[in-house]
């Protein structure tokens, strides 16, 4: 480390707000750049890059930097991003597995003979499900299919299919991702009647 970012190490960890304004001076735009090409929105970015910052600040007292201080943010910045891009990839999961058809159960939405549009909609929903999940890439939608009709975990599958954990993400991701897409119209129009 140079002996410039040790002098300001040292001026950050006795509170001198000049240190801290310098390193968000030199570091903000790349470290916004950086962030942006992981999680593809601007303003998500700046949060992520804004925040990390911060957190310097606030640890200021115990924080310890044995590299420069650019690669100490950049780790710090990718490690937000990808815990980031987990937390969505988590949330769509869960969203779509909510609105997968033999996950709803009576307790939560009523389907009877007095909801005729709404049996008419599931019915809809349910084979829009299908086509969309046929249409899937072969790999992605075998590892998809492991995954929601199986009930296989991300290492079960990794096993039966002989690809990596991460492959297997991978195809879950972006099984979603397209199923998310071609299924927004209907999703919206079953949230309109259901919840309306």
């Amino acid at each position: 480390m140079e002996h410039t970012e040790t002098l300001i190490i040292e001026q950050l960890k006795l509170g001198n707000e000049d240190a801290w304004q310098y390193i968000y001076d030199h570091h903000y735009a790349l470290l916004c750049h950086i962030a942006n090409s992981y999680v593809k929105d601007q303003f998500v970015a700046e949060t992520i890059v804004g925040d990390t910052i911060f957190h310097v600040w606030e640890i200021r007292e115990t924080l310890e930097i044995s590299v420069s201080i650019r690669s100490y943010l950049l780790r710090a910045v990718r490690n937000r991003c990808i815990n980031y891009l987990n937390s969505e990839r988590e949330k769509r999961e869960i969203a779509f597995s909510a609105l997968m058809p033999d996950e709803i159960s009576d307790d939560k939405i009523i389907l009877t003979d007095s909801h005729p549009l709404g049996m008419l909609l599931e019915r809809e929903l349910e084979e829009e499900i299908y086509k969309a999940i046929d249409k899937l890439p072969d790999e992605c939608r075998r590892v998809f299919d492991k995954s929601r009709f199986e009930g296989k975990s991300y290492e079960e599958i990794s096993q039966d299919l002989g690809i990596s954990i991460n492959t297997v993400k991978y195809h879950i991701k972006n099984a979603l991702a397209l199923l998310q897409k071609h299924l927004s119209k209907y999703l919206v129009t079953l949230f309109l009647f259901f919840f309306s």
